[in-house]
């Protein structure tokens, strides 16, 4: 496949591959250990787990939203402890859409990993695949000296970010453009199951992120996905696209989508909506704009 997209087949037939690493990452908003309980149920054999709540956020302070971006050297700590390295190639998976992985992808690209690729249909289509299963838990085989060695990565993030103080100035003097990937009624304001405050932040743009999916929760094909965002952005370059949802962990799936229709360098609001919100006196909108 492509070098961002990999088959449960292809991953099959790369299983005992030297230097591969797996991490399973399915998660639930509303429940939040449900996607340990179902990696201990059954994983893909060798799959290490990790947490978006406890591992792969930072701190909440109250106005950092509820995934909060975490620093970069805590990060790489992270990955060094589960035997990351420079020649590492990584799979990541979830249960199946792809928004979780798709956020683990975008960290690793951050740090400045580049050979990560996300399972496309997650685990259904592993199971599909007639893949194998491991049940319980899983630890690194990564010696403490191991774990201590440098990544010997670039020492500024390789994927671009805008914080809230870029996105309040840019709705006065516009040098970008939002895209929003929650669900249109949430974007709309008309439905908000997480979040305190319903709305968007004025100028959004709504993508949905499930639009980037076929039935079978596998991605579009590339060449369609890049027509419906050449579409959807109006002559707008990537360069000039930042992508937010309600935590940053959507936002991730669209820019996934957009790198994997040849349209690469778009940034990332990670604190999204849920940080946008917590200043009352930050502008927000309702219904549909653009």
């Amino acid at each position: 496949m492509s070098n961002l997209l990999i088959s449960a087949e292809d991953l099959r037939n790369n299983l005992s591959s030297r230097g591969w690493l797996i991490f399973d990452v399915r998660h639930d908003l509303s429940d939040h250990s449900a996607g340990r309980r179902a990696y201990q149920q059954g994983h893909i054999p060798g799959a290490l787990y990790l947490d978006h709540e406890t591992e792969l956020s930072a701190p909440k302070t109250g106005s950092n939203g509820r995934h909060p971006l975490p620093e970069r050297r805590d990060f790489a700590a992270l990955m060094r402890s589960q035997g990351l390295t420079r020649q590492s190639q990584v799979v990541v998976y979830d249960a199946g859409n792809g928004m979780f992985a798709a956020h683990l992808w975008w960290l690793l690209r951050w740090l400045g990993h580049e050979h990560v690729r996300v399972l496309d249909g997650g685990w259904n289509a592993w199971l599909k695949a007639g893949g194998e299963v491991e049940t319980g838990e899983r630890a690194p085989s990564v010696t403490e000296a191991q774990a201590l060695q440098s990544l010997g990565l670039p020492p500024q993030p390789a994927m671009p970010t805008v914080d809230a103080q870029a996105v309040l100035a840019n709705i006065s003097q516009p040098s970008f453009t939002l895209l929003d990937a929650r669900t249109a009624e949430r974007y709309r304001g008309e439905n908000e199951p997480i979040d305190p405050v319903a709305g968007h932040i004025p100028g959004a743009l709504n993508r949905p992120s499930t639009e980037n999916l076929q039935e079978d929760c596998r991605f579009k094909p590339a060449e369609r996905l890049r027509q419906e965002y050449l579409a959807l952005l109006g002559g707008r370059k990537p360069e000039q696209v930042v992508h937010q949802c309600g935590s940053g962990i959507t936002a991730c799936h669209n820019l996934f989508a957009m790198e994997l229709a040849g349209l690469g360098g778009s940034a990332l609001y990670h604190g999204s909506w849920s940080e946008w919100i917590s200043d009352p006196s930050r502008p927000m909108a309702r219904g549909q704009e653009g």
